[in-house]
């Protein structure tokens, strides 16, 4: 009688191509200044409903929950921040997994964020000064196994974390300018 012993199959998630990561990451090196731009177009639906058309994709819906007086059939504009925060932190921990050959087998990103609206977007509510608003306190916990030890693994998601063009576009203050379209 021939005994098997057990095998543990582990799934991965489905990794990037990293040899076009590092093609991707010499060229930001030899040219450090390089810029691409988002662009998104926002159209109103009503109340406050808008669709944001980005590239060839769906529109991203957002809309506000019934006690700020939206229709509650998506999420808020700040929880779609958040969602960016997660995607963004996300890809840099996948990216930095990928160059440092961690295999990842579970990544999961839970965010909260304090926020208040005590200003009413500015239709007669508090006086309140701009970093007053938005934001108060960011917290993020995330989920991640692999092929890596722990430390390892605290290490990549650090690491990501300070690279991250949507964190650090949260955490730094950047120009922003608004007018009216020609």
């Amino acid at each position: 009688m021939t005994t098997t012993t057990p095998q543990t199959a582990e799934t991965y998630l489905r990794p990037i191509d990293r040899e076009g990561l590092l093609k991707f990451a010499a060229a930001g090196r030899e040219n450090p200044e390089r810029r691409g731009t988002n662009k998104v177009h926002t159209v109103m639906q009503g109340q406050f409903r808008s669709w944001s058309f980005v590239g060839i994709h769906n529109p991203v819906v957002v809309d506000e929950p019934l006690h700020l007086f939206g229709e509650n059939t998506a999420p808020a504009p700040g929880e779609i921040v958040l969602s960016a925060l997660g995607g963004c932190l996300s890809v840099g921990i996948t990216a930095v997994a990928t160059e440092r050959g961690v295999k990842l087998s579970r990544l999961e990103v839970f965010m909260e964020a304090d926020i208040g609206n005590t200003a009413a977007w500015g239709a007669g509510g508090a006086e309140r000064k701009p970093e007053q608003m938005g934001f108060q306190d960011i917290r993020v916990k995330v989920l991640i196994e692999g092929e890596a030890s722990r430390e390892a693994l605290d290490d990549i998601v650090k690491h990501a974390n300070y690279y991250s063009p949507v964190a650090n576009t949260m955490r730094n203050p950047i120009p922003f300018t608004i007018g009216l379209a020609d």
